[in-house]
């Protein structure tokens, strides 16, 4: 995680994962919103960090959502893309719908969800979401790179 320190952070938003995510992935800082929250899970999942995935669920999740289950999910994909589509935050419950792009295998994936964040002991933890179907494309080493760089996917993001 060191070698993120100064690097833009990959939520998306125009500060260094020293002064976004990594705080919250270390325990410094909590999540001030339902969104800062969900932008910090998605980093955890591209670092591979299932312990803070685990941690920021609620705690009536926790159990069906084991950190080697975390852990096989988040290590058997490259998280590309993170949009956050809307926000929506009341007091101890909020929802934010986004759109995460990821590589498996040799399929683009995309996880369109919009999820429900509740607040426990003044914490916002994930609760659950709304899962929107989106279909999977096959991508071939000399296709272009559904990611939109314009590049081959053998040049882009086929490791």
């Amino acid at each position: 995680m060191t070698s993120l320190t100064n690097s833009n952070c990959l939520c998306g938003n125009q500060y260094s994962y020293q002064d976004c995510c990594q705080k919250l992935h270390l325990g410094t800082e909590q999540a001030t919103t339902a969104e800062q929250l969900m932008r910090s899970r998605y980093v955890a999942y591209a670092l591979k960090n299932a312990k803070y995935i685990y941690q920021t669920y609620a705690q009536e999740k926790q159990a069906e959502n084991p950190v080697k289950e975390i852990a096989d999910f988040a290590n058997s994909c490259r998280f590309i893309k993170l949009a956050v589509i809307n926000t929506e935050q009341q007091q101890s419950n909020a929802e934010v719908e986004f759109c995460v792009s990821y590589f498996y295998q040799s399929l683009f994936c995309q996880l369109h969800e919009r999820s429900s964040f509740i607040k426990e002991d003044g914490q916002w933890r994930y609760l659950d979401g709304e899962i929107f179907p989106v279909a999977d494309i096959k991508v071939s080493r000399n296709d272009e790179c559904p990611c939109g760089s314009g590049k081959k996917y053998k040049k882009c993001h086929n490791v």
